[in-house]
């Protein structure tokens, strides 16, 4: 647990380690907000530090495959010098895509903290499971904070389609 100090009211709060990994990977995604990407954002921590950060970089790298999930998975191999992540713990704010998940099985990850669900992309709608059979996963950690951040884009997308239309 760490301690923080609420902004509005002058008193301490207990957030767990996984809020405040959260919190980073949340910070992640407004990076990827700010590039006009879809807001996704994810740490790798190994031990007590993050070891690799991530933000999904599809429009700017023209890449499909350029998920948050990715780009993390990739700096975290390199900063240990091996492609296995069975010690670390992967925080992203959205559960991840079948994509996603499947190269966090090949990586061996020990554990996925996610915040909000993905109902029509997410790796939990396919059966078996698509992670390797020791990953440990844990759903739900800030997800309000994680959704609002995903339906204001989409909104804010949807919005702007709509004038684009109406100017026509």
């Amino acid at each position: 647990m760490t301690a923080k100090k609420s902004k509005t009211e002058n008193i301490e709060l207990m957030i767990s380690d996984d809020e405040k990994y959260m919190l980073a990977a949340l910070g992640e995604s407004r990076k990827a907000l700010e590039e006009n990407e879809v807001p996704i954002g994810c740490i790798i921590v190994g031990g007590d530090s993050v070891i690799a950060r991530g933000h999904n970089l599809t429009q700017t790298l023209n890449d499909p495959t350029a998920h948050a999930e990715m780009q993390a998975i990739t700096a975290a191999a390199a900063y240990l010098g091996g492609k296995y992540l069975d010690r670390c713990t992967l925080y992203v704010t959205v559960e991840p895509c079948p994509m996603c998940a499947a190269a966090l099985n090949w990586a061996q990850i020990g554990k996925i903290v996610y915040g909000c669900r993905d109902p029509k992309r997410g790796f939990s709608l396919f059966k078996p499971s698509l992670l390797h059979p020791k990953t440990e996963v844990v759903s739900g950690i800030l997800d309000g904070e994680c959704e609002k951040l995903m339906k204001e884009f989409f909104a804010k997308k949807r919005k702007a389609k709509t004038i684009r239309k109406k100017n026509k």
